[in-house]
Formats: C-alpha cells, sequence, structure tokens
C-alpha cells in the first residue's frame, strides 16, 4: 500500500503537471493557507523541477480572515484591494499560472453580519475584473485543488471519531482525484477523454434550449448561438493545456442571459462566504431572478445577488451524471468543488468566454452583445437528483431527453 508521504508527493504532481501544466520558464502563483505548508512545500519543488522561473506563494490564515471580518470597520471592506489585484493582472498578463490550494470551512465566517461578507466580495470582485476576464476567456492557466482542515473535516464526517476525521477526508479527495489507481496521469487522460466525448455529441447537437424537470424543478434554460460545450481540460493562450478543477465530472456551456424563465431548487448545501445556504429556490423571469427562499442563510442568499445587476442572472450550465465517483460516494463535502462534481448545476454571474465560438478573442462588449452574461462573481449551486429529466429542444422545436433519472441519456 502507498503510504501517506507517496500519496501527497502524487496529489502535488498531479497539481503541477495536469492542474496548472508548469511549462519551463513560467511563473506559478500559489494561492493557499498557513496549514497546507507541506504541500505548498512539495508543489515548489515540484514547480521548479518542471523549469519554473519562480514560484510565488500568497498565504492565508483563518483566524486573521476571521479577526478581520469581526473587528475591521466597516468601510475597510469597501475599499478595493487594488494592490492585489495589480499583483495579479500583472502575473495573468505576463503568462503566469495560477493554482489556488483551498482547505475551507464552511462555517468560516458564521455570524459575521452578511452585509461586510457582501462589501468584501463585490470590491473585490470589481478590482479583479480584468484578471477574471484573462482567467474567464483561457488566456491564463489556473486550477484549484484541495486539502482537509479539520473544522472542514469535522463538517463532513461528524459521526467519525474526531481524531480519525482529516485521514478520512484525505482518502476521500485522493479518490475523487483518482490517486488510487495504478497510473493516476494516465487514469486523468482517460476520464477528460470521456468527458471530451460527451461535449462533442452536445456541440453536435446545437440545442436552442435546455427543459429541466425535477421535484420543486421546471425550468427552461435557452442557449446562445454560437454557444459550445466544453469539458475539463482547457487550452491557454500559448496552446498549452491545463485543468481548472481537480476533481471534475462536469460537461458545461453557458446559457443565453435573457433566455432563463420557471423556478429551480437547490439539492445540496451551497457554502458561500464562510456560511452555508441550504433548501433554497430561485424563481428567473427573462433570465433575470425576481424571487429567492431559503430554509437557510437567505440574507447571505439575497446579499449574492444583489452583489451587481450581473449577480441576477446565470452564467453557467453544467452536467454531471448522478452516477459518477463522488455522487456515488454519498459524501457531501461542503464544498462546491466537489458537491459541484456530483450534481447538475448551475453558476449565477460572468459567462465563461470560450463557451461561445470565438468568445477568447471578443471583447467583454462583444460577449454581452451575443448574450453572454457578466458579473463581479460566479457562484455554482448544485440542482441534480436522481429523479431530475432534462430534455434538449433543438430550433424547430423537437425535443430529445438529454438526461433521464438523473443520468446521460445518450
Amino acid at each position: 500500500m502507498i503510504d501517506f508521504a507517496a500519496k501527497l508527493s502524487k496529489y502535488a504532481d498531479l497539481a503541477v503537471e495536469i492542474g496548472v501544466n508548469v511549462q519551463p520558464g513560467q511563473t506559478l502563483v500559489v494561492n493557499a493557507p498557513i496549514s497546507g505548508a507541506e504541500f505548498v512545500r512539495l508543489i515548489t519543488a515540484k514547480a521548479y523541477a518542471k523549469g519554473a522561473s519562480l514560484v510565488k506563494v500568497n498565504w492565508s490564515d483563518e483566524f486573521v480572515t476571521r479577526q478581520q471580518f469581526e473587528h475591521a470597520a466597516p468601510e475597510v471592506f469597501t475599499k478595493a484591494p487594488t494592490w492585489y489585484a495589480g499583483e495579479m493582472t500583472e502575473f495573468a498578463e505576463n503568462g503566469a499560472a495560477i493554482l489556488n490550494v483551498i482547505a475551507e470551512n464552511p462555517d468560516a465566517l458564521t455570524g459575521i453580519d452578511p452585509e461586510r461578507i457582501a462589501n468584501f466580495q463585490k470590491t473585490r470582485g470589481a478590482a479583479l475584473q480584468r484578471y477574471r476576464e484573462l482567467q474567464m476567456s483561457d488566456k491564463v492557466s489556473w486550477s484549484i485543488v484541495a486539502i482537509p482542515s479539520q473544522p472542514w473535516a469535522d463538517k463532513v464526517f461528524p459521526d467519525v471519531p474526531a481524531e480519525e476525521r482529516v485521514d478520512k477526508l484525505w482518502e476521500a479527495i485522493f479518490h475523487t482525484v483518482r490517486l488510487d489507481r495504478e497510473d493516476p496521469v494516465a487514469a486523468w487522460q482517460e476520464h477528460l477523454d470521456t468527458l471530451e466525448q460527451k461535449a462533442n455529441v452536445l456541440n453536435a447537437k446545437k440545442y436552442k434550449s435546455l427543459h429541466y424537470i425535477a421535484p420543486g424543478t421546471d425550468l427552461t434554460i435557452e442557449l446562445p448561438e454560437g454557444h459550445l460545450w466544453a469539458q475539463g481540460d482547457s487550452i491557454n493562450a500559448k496552446g498549452h493545456s491545463f485543468v481548472a478543477n481537480m476533481p471534475t465530472e462536469e460537461v458545461f456551456t453557458a446559457p443565453l442571459k435573457t433566455g432563463v424563465n420557471g423556478t429551480v431548487r437547490a439539492t445540496k448545501p451551497l457554502s458561500y462566504g464562510g456560511n452555508i445556504i441550504d433548501g433554497f429556490s430561485i424563481t428567473f423571469e427573462n433570465g433575470r431572478i425576481i424571487s429567492v427562499s431559503a430554509e437557510q442563510g437567505q440574507d447571505s442568499l439575497e446579499y449574492l445577488i444583489g452583489l451587481d445587476e450581473g449577480a441576477k442572472y446565470l452564467g453557467e450550465v453544467a452536467l454531471v451524471p448522478h452516477k459518477s465517483p463522488i455522487s456515488e460516494s454519498n459524501i457531501l463535502y461542503f464544498n462546491t468543488l466537489f458537491d459541484e462534481n456530483a450534481s447538475n448545476h448551475l453558476a449565477i454571474g460572468t459567462a465563461y468566454a470560450f463557451c461561445l465560438e470565438g468568445g477568447k478573442e471578443m471583447t467583454q462588449d462583444e460577449l454581452t452583445a451575443h448574450g453572454l452574461n457578466t458579473s463581479v462573481t460566479h457562484v455554482d449551486f448544485m440542482i441534480g437528483s436522481p429523479e431530475m429529466d432534462i430534455y434538449g429542444i433543438s430550433a424547430d422545436g423537437s425535443q430529445e431527453p438529454v438526461f433521464l433519472k438523473g443520468n446521460w441519456a445518450f
């Protein structure tokens, strides 16, 4: 059996070689919690071994963040972090790769005034607009990987003895990123090929819209002319591949901003801004959110959709079969990186430019003219279940099943 140190080393290999795919002479920026120092040191060593010219690490600490939200003056959260935005934009414009290592506590900011969190998200999102444009159009390689924290493990495995929870979460994460395979890199390539086959089928169909039906959900989503279905791996401006999310099980595209009508009910909790939003439904009319209702986190949900006008519209439509590794594990992660890959999901906010023919080279105004949404945010929420049917509707009005009982119909 491979010991933990060997698995952690292989995980770092995956992050560097498959996730951001570091190239000789390239800068790697790593955003990570201080609790992940051991893992980040491995990443740093492997990136330099691949020829990276610089590995720049930006550390964060959950306690320090909580202290700021509890005690800083209110105006702090309305001041744009131009220094950080400038640094990230400069790195991206000069071809750096960005690796985000997360170890989120889903309840990190429970009890904090939601307005403080919303102001922080809004000003940060606005300051990072140029960086996000580069990211959303595949100009820069980026990836997200996760490592456990004790609070996160406590949330996911409350019935496991406390001293075993972190190890249990490590085991689950290693499984989702295929580290339990004999050759994880080869397993990833095979998996990405399978996702590409699904995307190719959908791209050939050129559906006009999708109709979602499930308990609490009756939603129609129109797709823009020239939309493209994408999947796990992307190609940056220099022609190098990268995988933005590890794990990933989705095939996704952009909706027509003004073409969403009906109601959708979330099927998993959403961890947003250090708080949980659960048991919620969202109703759309001509693309715009006209009402929301949540059993938990109503204020957080309302602040989310109030960040700007674009936060009242969708930016992503993603298909994930119920019969997928993360879903079949029956683990609720309270973390979007994992939970979105166990469920069909939608995203509030900005659309990916690469989900439109020629979109990578379009200006923001051109993307808007083609029906894509823009916002200071992009937040995924889960809507899939074994009871969900999805029908693809063609331009002539004919329809056929895309999903039946939560799984691919083809």
